[in-house]
Formats: C-alpha cells, sequence, structure tokens
C-alpha cells in the first residue's frame, strides 16, 4: 500500500537542545514503524527548513505528503505559520496537514512517565499537587485547551492540578507551585507540558524552584510517537479529486482546503 511520507514540523529554536529532541522523538517514530518515511523540517533558526525538505522531496518524485505540525496546541503557529509555509509548497505535491498532538490520553500519560522517572510513584498521587506548565499563547482556544487538560487530570487522583504559563498568559509556575502549597498539598511536582528543551522551558525550571520535583519535558516520549502516528493516520484519508492538480490541503478532520 502507497504510503504518504510524514513531514514532521517542527518550530525551531536557537537552543540546540531543541532540534537534538526533535531528531530523537522522530528517530522514535521511525523505530515504530520502520517502513514509513519520516522527514524533519524547521520553521525557523534550524536546518533544514520546511520548505527546504518539500522542496527536495518534490524534485526526488515524492507526490504524497502528510505534514504534521509537532505542536501540543492550536495556536499560531498551527492556525497561520504552518499553513502559509505549507501554501508555498510546490504544486507537484499532494500535502494533507494532519492535527497537532495534544489533547490526547497518550501524553496525560507521558507527563505521569516523567513524574514518576523524576522520582513520584502512583502512591503519591493523592498527596500531590502538579503543576501543568505549557509555554503559553495569546491564544484563547490554545488557553482554554490547557485549563482543560489540568481539569481532566485532576479527576485521575492527584491532589490538585493548576495550569501555568511560561509566556502570554498567567498564572507563571512559580505562581501556581506557591498556590499549591498554600492548598496544603504534601509535596508539589512541576510538570513540563513541552516537547523539547528551550527558553520557555528553562523558564518553567526556574519557576519550579520552590516544588518538590521537576519532571523532563515530554521529548521522545514513546507515548508521543504514538500519537505522532495516530495523527498521521487520521490524515491518509484520500484526498478529494482536484482538477488541474496542485496542492491541496485538508486537517485530519477530513474538511478539504478551498
Amino acid at each position: 500500500m502507497h504510503r504518504p511520507v510524514l513531514l514532521v514540523i517542527a518550530h525551531g529554536s536557537r537552543d540546540p537542545r531543541h532540534a537534538a529532541t526533535v531528531h530523537a522523538l522522530v528517530e522514535r517514530v521511525r523505530s515504530l514503524r520502520p517502513e514509513l518515511r519520516v522527514e524533519t523540517g524547521f520553521l525557523d533558526f534550524a536546518v533544514p527548513s520546511v520548505p527546504g525538505v518539500l522542496d527536495s522531496l518534490a524534485a526526488e518524485g515524492v507526490r504524497d505528503v502528510v505534514a504534521l505540525p509537532l505542536l501540543l496546541t492550536r495556536a499560531f503557529h498551527a492556525k497561520a505559520d504552518i499553513p502559509a509555509v505549507l501554501a508555498e509548497a510546490d504544486a507537484r505535491l499532494r500535502i494533507r496537514r494532519a492535527d497537532v498532538l495534544g489533547p490526547s490520553p497518550l501524553l496525560l500519560a507521558a507527563l505521569e512517565r516523567r513524574l514518576y522517572e523524576a522520582g513520584l510513584t502512583p502512591a503519591d498521587k493523592s498527596s500531590t499537587g502538579v503543576v501543568l506548565a505549557s509555554a503559553g499563547s495569546t491564544d484563547p482556544e490554545a488557553i482554554a485547551v490547557i485549563a482543560a487538560i489540568a481539569r481532566e487530570w485532576r479527576h485521575t487522583g492527584w491532589c490538585a492540578v493548576r495550569p501555568a504559563f511560561a509566556s502570554a498568559s498567567l498564572p507563571r509556575t512559580e505562581d501556581a507551585v506557591r498556590e499549591l502549597l498554600a492548598l496544603g498539598c504534601e509535596r508539589v511536582a512541576v510538570a513540563p507540558y513541552v516537547l523539547a528543551p528551550g527558553f520557555l522551558p528553562d523558564r518553567i525550571a526556574r519557576g519550579a524552584a520552590r516544588a518538590d520535583v521537576l519532571a523532563d519535558v515530554l521529548g521522545p516520549a514513546p507515548e508521543v510517537a504514538r500519537v505522532v502516528l495516530e495523527r498521521y493516520d487520521a490524515a491518509r484519508m484520500p484526498l478529494p479529486a482536484a482538477a488541474g492538480g496542485g496542492l491541496r490541503l485538508h486537517r485530519a478532520t477530513g474538511l478539504p482546503a478551498p
């Protein structure tokens, strides 16, 4: 069966740890599905660029691509930057646009994995307050998603779960830590809801100074790799026939772009 190439689109960062983590995640995706060709492109700061990868694929004769935003929420990059870049791709490419990674129960499992790797145990849940610390956004939809994830996660047995943001929104990580301490939680843990290290994850870490536990970023957790493949599979539905060929985009919802 023909399989479209999976193009993982990462934001990019001046911090070299970011690209290294993205590549590690992509390698895990490849290990889960060795028969699938997976390429990586960056929007900024790192190479290869998304346009460069798309040009190379078109020149090579590839015609079907699933472009997957390596993002946890549908904020500005997912709604504006990535569609704009894909719209400039070679007209010979048929591009399906997969949805962002979050929210997903698998990502909650990855967050708990990181907390347990940092020293907690399932027996600690009822006495531990957790700060769900994301990068932050000015997009109301993205903020609402983070708050909803925190509410859902609270119902799995934690003492309390509070959302926090490293930029653009409030509260900050340190404020949420302070709130959980005042609430009387026996211990406080900070779970970064971010994919890779960088400037904002470092700000989250500084805000966790009074917490008892700071988990690692999600990175190449196996659950994250599985979400990537879920989003890829959901986006592989047949494209509608288009007179004259050219670029056709749709999200994993199945709604064709005009």
